[in-house]
């Protein structure tokens, strides 16, 4: 493996994570540098098989959704039902700063690596524990599905014009990464305090709940409880999508000064009876909505896109992914990132969503690395820790 620069550049991680919410969790330190070891059983991460699409030669078929969460990773192939795997996982951990595990509660105690022996193994080690609906708790047995948390945690309540619908991302898998992720650098920071490592928990079910924002609060404080929302703002009037001569497009008008710049745009009166304040537009949303999308069906989305943009008010696209990678602010951002695969060649996958002053590229290494093919780094790592 390439040493990468980054500000993680001095960190290891033990990555012993499958599917996507750990693996996410674990990339995110990896595209800033630090050393992922990926740790996977023969048999490979679950994701290895989760297809179509499958891509690369007949005999070596490659999931790209196990290439959506793994770069910048070495990968490890260990038996832990092996006392000579469990012996290389042991030295493997003396060694690491960051151990990521997301197993139903109880399984890695029952291979030998309670938290008690980690920390008997290394006591600066950071352990971080993603589980599906929680470590304790009357439900913490339950198996973590992304589908069945956003159901679970309201999110699908929320969510869709005539029914519950799921987003089209595994969302509570990538939100209890990113949770887990900053859990990890918090750890790590006290760490420089204390000498000491600690578990760093969350859950799919945390991650829903958590980003619930003004939809939680709408109930928790006011005792209302939120409905779909659609494709409009519950609490904002005009904010959504519209149908156009073409194709639709979305506008914000986040404040009056904004609601103002459409009037004049539009023609409008701003202070019509009944549309003059925000809570007005937000009681005749469907009148306000079919009045916009009656004007808009006259022209096609760009006309509409330049003349909002000309007057100020935020509005833009709904893209398709192969427009979005296509769009040349997404690749001025470094979220597009070409990188070497052993067998597929040169690919491009999406890149991190962070980026460092002193450095073009996202996540703030100074090279990207594919993610890897199963067990391509045994004999490297085995290596590496003979040498002491």
């Amino acid at each position: 493996m390439t040493e990468a620069s980054g500000p993680l550049s001095d960190l290891l991680v033990l990555d012993l994570t499958r599917a996507l919410a750990g693996p996410h969790a674990a990339m995110m330190l990896g595209d800033m540098g630090a050393r992922v070891i990926k740790v996977e059983p023969p048999t490979g991460d679950d994701t290895r098989s989760w297809g179509p699409p499958f891509v690369g030669p007949e005999d070596d078929r490659q999931s790209t959704y196990f290439l959506s969460a793994n770069r910048n990773k070495e990968s490890l192939v260990l038996d832990l039902k092996a006392e000579a795997d469990r012996d290389v996982l042991a030295r493997l951990v003396e060694r690491a700063d960051v151990l990521m595990e997301n197993y139903r509660v109880g399984v890695l105690d029952r291979l030998g690596f309670s938290v008690e022996r980690l920390h008997e193994l290394n006591p600066r080690l950071v352990v971080l524990s993603i589980t599906g609906f929680g470590h304790d708790g009357p439900e913490a047995k339950r198996a973590g599905y992304d589908q069945i948390a956003q159901g679970e945690g309201g999110l699908m309540s929320i969510t869709g014009t005539t029914q519950p619908t799921k987003v089209g991302v595994p969302i509570a898998d990538l939100i209890a990464g990113m949770n887990g992720a900053y859990g990890v650098l918090a750890a790590l920071h006290e760490r420089e305090r204390t000498g000491a490592g600690r578990v760093v928990r969350t859950s799919l079910l945390a991650g829903m709940v958590g980003v619930h924002a003004f939809q939680g609060t709408k109930w928790t404080v006011a005792g209302e409880v939120p409905g779909l929302a659609g494709d409009h703002h519950p609490s904002i009037a005009p904010y959504g999508m519209f149908a156009t001569q073409t194709a639709p497009i979305q506008i914000a008008c986040g404040s009056e000064g904004l609601w103002r710049a459409l009037c004049g745009a539009l023609g409008w009166d701003a202070a019509e009876e009944g549309l003059a304040t925000n809570p007005e537009r937000v009681a005749h949303r469907d009148l306000l909505v079919t009045r916009l999308e009656a004007l808009f069906a006259d022209q096609p989305a760009e006309h509409w896109l330049a003349l909002l943009s000309d007057a100020g008010v935020p509005s833009g696209k709904v893209r398709s992914m192969d427009d979005v990678y296509a769009w040349d602010q997404v690749r001025s951002q470094g979220l597009l990132l070409q990188v070497d695969h052993p067998t597929l060649g040169e690919i491009d996958i999406p890149g991190s969503p962070l980026r460092f002053d002193d450095n073009p590229f996202s996540g703030g290494r100074s090279t990207h690395v594919a993610p890897p093919t199963l067990g391509q780094h045994d004999a490297a790592i085995r290596a590496w820790l003979d040498e002491d």
